[in-house]
């Protein structure tokens, strides 16, 4: 029988494993948190499942009668399994953190026992399947190449699903439905296939892919299914060339997850870290495997010695790596730049231009080493699988391949890049894939001659050449402003890459944080100004006697230096996820030597973890994490994550968010403010700066006392603080008061939160050019007058006069926005006349713009 139908079926099962991947990854940040090594370590465990079930299903597969039925079945319980586990995953993370306080070893067991039983039943899909179609013939290669293709196109689909469509559309678990139906759906077509086919052996669907990571950590391209009883008989054990043959393959899979670990990082500067970069990644990731091995499958009868294509094919990859490395530079993003505007012209849509933008990156990157990598897989498959045992043989190439992608993964992360960084890694890693393709080579040597295994131990002399020769900061050098002198930090680790770049803006020097490759923040005076309201507005303006101050993200250390400003806190702490983050802290003014400071806690975990494993109670907690458009940020900016923080307030505790206005489209911002007030009964809205903004909740009603906060910032190192950001008063920092809660509702009106099942925010459409100009606007015009209690009139008369100089810059800063440089003129220097002095101001008034 022809294998057309059986990739019909094994192209859905595909897609429903990755859409389960991708989600359960998701979950996972959620019950475990973000760190890298959390999630390395629960994706482990997936690993692990896929190995046990590629060994056990596969010998099982040999002995079945109907191997359809049997893949039917298989199906039916993914489904059921992997859905079961979603919902589980839902309502994990207090379980987790409860468990964990008692025995970590427990807590960590419970996660990898519930993610091992679907995994286990998806490792066994491909042996099944090769079974089925099987034929005493020298077809496994072709007939391997064209299943493994199908179930990787279909992985294609399913990395794209959940960040374009699934997720937005129908949340988390609506998601996860989705996939499963098209589990019934494989099982549907493959019982129509065994009812065809009657009793005789007829076809079964499904396969695994090529383990792929996203996120930093370990995500695999597996199609589903499932149990079964165990056997009492036993198979011959491999013979010597399959033994190596496989244990070759098992290296080769540690380091194509090596290479997708590097790439993780290496290609963030040219995209972005919104989910959809990361879904077309692993998308081109898997067009490459599934490329090659279809390639392969078609030019499988011309290949006369197998060990030597595959020794070839597995050092080749590695050393493309390396040379598109070498010759990476300000060319790919002309590219990049190119293909956008071709696209957008296209399509008018900047959305999906910019989606061009990004796979112009991937490909570069990505797709030439994994055609290789994917072309490996038939041809291991021609060397270790026989006639007679194909489910079992099959079974053992998956599941060494599968334990060594584990050990690949862990190893890249947690020992070669924090030791060699980036460039050095990789050309590491393509060194071990010339041994292991000379090994292979020499294995298949004909005539007593050795020239291919010399050859490829050639290519890997060559590779680790050029990495040894490249500069170790490559890719900090290609970062925006990061040319000659304005490189001052950089470190590169499991956890990401972290740069400080000297940069200069309206006349001045400032230093700017990029995590990732991504600008996150500076100490510029915006800066400077947004952060130390975000730390000492709350406390000023706190009705109770604030004692305690945690700040989630340490970012530069100005919102946590500037606790120290505020006299009568007795703890302050930081959670902070990056190790680099904090030892590029020295490089920032303004932060009041927050990096040294003694009486400053820095706990090294995200914050939702910090959170959600302590029951400390907190008089402030500010939250000032990287904009929530980023991959798994929303998890600080949902609903849920608000109702955590609620519980960790102490009596009169506030909670106060930043939130950033021209990251995300103004009906972004709407879901982020409805997230917000439906947690806190009591909320308020103060503008901290031009572009971000200063959510204030608690569960109890916030009394604003003239008299008090006037005592509290006349504190004198509060208000040297405030004074040196362009808050010269009391009056001056009420000005800032936009609106109540009725004002958020209104501003909010019906759109649905953000929430941990429905994290739209993460997947929204592309933020349009210069939507501050829109949303700002629509901000301001929700303002009320702050609710101020004995405030004399001096006072009162002092702040409508700050009041109405922040709406001359903010009217003069949007026309600057749209191009009006007559009313920017006009407004900026009133601005000058009547208030020059402020410091604030004066920053932007030097670009005369």
């Amino acid at each position: 029988m022809t294998v057309a139908r059986p990739a019909a079926l094994l192209f859905l099962s595909g897609s429903a494993a990755l859409v389960f991947q991708v989600l359960w990854i998701k979950q996972l940040s959620l019950v475990v948190g973000v760190e890298v090594s959390a999630i390395a370590g629960a994706v482990s465990a997936f690993f692990l499942g896929l190995a046990l079930g590629g060994w056990r299903l596969g010998r099982m597969a040999d002995r079945q009668h109907r191997p359809v039925r049997f893949y039917a079945l298989l199906e039916t319980a993914v489904a059921v399994s992997c859905v079961a586990v979603t919902l589980a995953l839902a309502h994990s993370a207090a379980l987790f953190v409860a468990v964990e306080s008692f025995s970590p070893l427990a807590a960590w067991l419970m996660i990898g026992l519930m993610l091992v039983v679907p995994s286990f039943l998806m490792g066994g899909t491909l042996p099944v399947l090769l079974r089925a179609v099987h034929r005493q013939d020298t077809g496994v290669s072709r007939r391997g190449g064209v299943l493994y293709a199908a179930n990787t196109c279909g992985a294609i689909l399913g990395a794209l699903l959940p960040a374009f469509f699934l997720i937005p559309r129908f949340g988390v678990q609506g998601a996860a439905y989705a996939a499963a139906s098209l589990n019934v759906l494989a099982a549907l077509g493959a019982w129509a296939l065994d009812r065809k086919a009657g009793d005789s052996a007829a076809p079964a669907v499904g396969a695994k892919a090529m383990p792929a990571t996203a996120m930093g950590a370990a995500a695999s391209a597996a199609a589903a299914p499932a149990a079964a009883a165990s056997a009492t008989t036993t198979a011959p054990p491999l013979n010597g060339e399959a033994r190596l043959a496989v244990g070759l393959y098992a290296v080769a899979g540690g380091i194509a997850l090596g290479y997708e670990v590097v790439w993780s990082q290496m290609i963030v500067p040219f995209m972005s870290t919104r989910a959809f970069a990361f879904a077309i990644v692993l998308a081109t990731y898997l067009a490459g495997l599934a490329i090659g091995a279809a390639l392969y499958a078609r030019l499988a009868h011309r290949v006369r010695n197998p060990w030597a294509v595959f020794g070839s094919l597995i050092a080749g990859a590695g050393l493309i790596a390396v040379l598109e490395v070498a010759v990476l530079g300000k060319w790919l993003v002309v590219a990049q730049t190119y293909a956008e505007a071709v696209v957008v012209q296209w399509t008018g849509s900047d959305f999906a231009g910019m989606c061009a933008r990004f796979a112009v990156a991937a490909a570069s990157f990505v797709l030439a080493p994994t055609l290789l990598l994917g072309a490996a897989f038939p041809a291991v498959l021609r060397i270790a699988v026989g006639d007679t045992q194909v489910g079992r043989e099959v079974g053992a190439v998956l599941a060494w391949n599968t334990l060594g992608g584990i050990a690949g993964t862990l190893l890249t992360g947690f020992v070669l890049l924090p030791a060699l960084g980036l460039v050095r890694s990789l050309g590491l890693l393509a060194a071990m894939a010339a041994l292991v393709g000379a090994a292979a080579a020499w294995r298949g040597r004909s005539g007593g001659t050795a020239t291919s295994g010399i050859a490829t131990g050639l290519i890997g002399l060559a590779a680790l050449a050029v990495a040894v020769l490249l500069p170790q900061d490559q890719f900090a050098r290609l970062l925006p402003g990061a040319s000659g002198a304005g490189l001052v930090f950089y470190e590169e680790s499991h956890g990401g890459t972290v740069a400080v770049v000297e940069q200069t803006s309206q006349g001045s020097r400032f230093n700017r944080l990029y995590i990732q490759g991504v600008s996150n923040s500076g100490d510029a005076m915006p800066s400077l100004r947004y952060m130390r309201l975000q730390a000492l507005l709350p406390l000023i303006v706190h009705n109770g006697d604030p004692k305690s101050a945690l700040v989630v993200g340490y970012g530069t250390g100005i919102t946590a230096g500037a606790l120290s400003q505020y006299p009568g806190l007795e703890k302050r702490a930081v959670a902070e996820l990056l190790p680099a983050v904090l030892r590029a802290a020295p490089h920032f003014q303004g932060t009041f030597q927050a990096a040294s400071d003694p009486g400053l806690d820095k706990r090294l975990r995200d914050g939702r973890r910090a959170l959600q494993a302590s029951d400390e109670q907190w008089d402030l907690i500010t939250l000032e994490p990287p904009p929530p458009s980023a991959t798994g940020v929303v998890n600080l900016y949902s609903r849920d994550f608000y109702q955590l923080a609620a519980r960790r307030l102490a009596p009169q505790g506030i909670v106060a968010q930043w939130l950033p206005l021209p990251t995300q489209n103004e009906e972004d911002t709407r879901a982020l403010v409805a997230s917000f007030i439906q947690v806190f009964p009591h909320a308020s809205l103060w503008t901290s700066e031009l572009h971000e903004m200063l959510l204030v909740g608690s569960m109890q009603p916030l009394e604003l006392d003239a008299a008090r906060i006037q005592a509290r910032y006349a504190q004198p190192n509060t208000a040297a603080a405030l004074k040196a950001v362009g808050v010269p008063s009391a009056a001056a920092l009420l000005a800032t008061w936009v609106t109540d809660r009725d004002g958020l509702a209104h501003f909010a009106g019906d759109t649905p939160a953000v929430t941990d099942d429905r994290p739209g925010i993460e997947y929204a459409t592309w933020v349009r050019p210069r939507e501050v100009t829109r949303t700002l606007p629509s901000l301001l015009a929700e303002r009320s007058p702050p609710p101020l209690a004995g405030a004399s009139q001096a006072m009162l008369d002092e702040m409508d006069l700050e009041r109405a100089r922040l709406d001359t810059f903010y009217r003069a800063a949007l026309a600057a926005y749209v191009g009006d440089r007559e009313t920017w003129g006009r407004e900026i220097n009133r601005l000058a006349r009547n208030d020059g002095d402020n410091a604030y101001y004066r920053w932007f008034m030097g670009s005369g713009q």
